[in-house]
């Protein structure tokens, strides 16, 4: 009989032992879903775990960055700050006062060999505009318009000209009235001497004028008795400053 079959070209399929059928019951599903479900959500949990730590890696990274830019910023500043002190350290060393020394901010730096001299022979008629007072924290140091003043006329005799070509007129109003007062007055209010009483007689003793506007003196209160005996009073400082103009004086400021 299988013979007949094979010359009929029909072959049977071999039947698979009965052991091999597995039945898929309940049971069964239950456990191969809770499979997947354990695998799924520790893909998951891996997949979160990778992505916080790239974060991490990210805001760390990010940090240190700052951090090296942050020290090297400070570094760069450092270092200016050195050559900048270092620098006026030098330059300190080096000033020198040939007419009047109202403190370091008057001194002025020496040149060698100057290409441009200025004409010794002509009257330098020199108008200032005195209007700041020190801040509060430096009332007990020269007032910094009036150190200006001295460097400018150091200025001009280390270039050549002669003292009695200089012709400064200093006009005051404003908080800069306080440096031209007496002790008394400058005692009164700020507790101590007034720091500006040997730079101030040595602008006179050059032929320095200082002149106070009335209406300042008004507004900040200081009565005409509180100023130094040589100081003029006149009705406003905007005349006098107009007046020298016509007259030929140059205003610095």
């Amino acid at each position: 009989m299988q013979c007949r079959f094979i010359k009929s070209g029909y072959i049977p399929k071999p039947k698979l032992p009965e052991l091999l059928i597995l039945p898929v019951n309940n049971l069964c599903m239950k456990k191969i879903i809770l499979l997947l479900f354990v695998c799924l959500h520790y893909m998951f949990s891996f997949s979160q775990s990778a992505d916080i730590d790239s974060a991490l890696n990210a805001i760390n990274f990010q940090k240190d960055s700052a951090f090296r830019a942050s020290m090297h910023a400070d570094s760069v500043r450092i270092n200016k700050e050195y050559k900048k002190k270092a620098n006026e350290a030098k330059i300190r060393s080096q000033l020198q006062y040939p007419a009047i020394n109202g403190g370091e901010n008057s001194g002025i730096v020496p040149v060698k060999d100057p290409t441009e001299i200025p004409d010794p022979n002509l009257d330098y008629k020199l108008l200032f505009e005195l209007t700041a007072n020190n801040p509060d924290s430096a009332v007990n140091e020269i007032n910094y318009g009036l150190a200006e003043v001295a460097r400018v006329i150091n200025l001009h005799v280390a270039s050549g000209i002669p003292l009695k070509k200089i012709f400064p007129v200093i006009v005051v109003h404003a908080g800069a009235l306080n440096a031209i007062t007496n002790n008394a007055f400058y005692q009164e209010r700020y507790k101590m001497d007034n720091p500006n009483l040997k730079l101030i007689d040595d602008l006179r003793n050059i032929g320095t004028k200082f002149i106070a506007c009335g209406q300042a003196l008004a507004f900040f209160d200081i009565k005409r008795e509180a100023l130094l005996p040589t100081v003029k009073v006149s009705l406003t400082a905007q005349t006098v400053l107009s007046s020298y103009r016509l007259k030929g004086y140059l205003k610095y400021w």
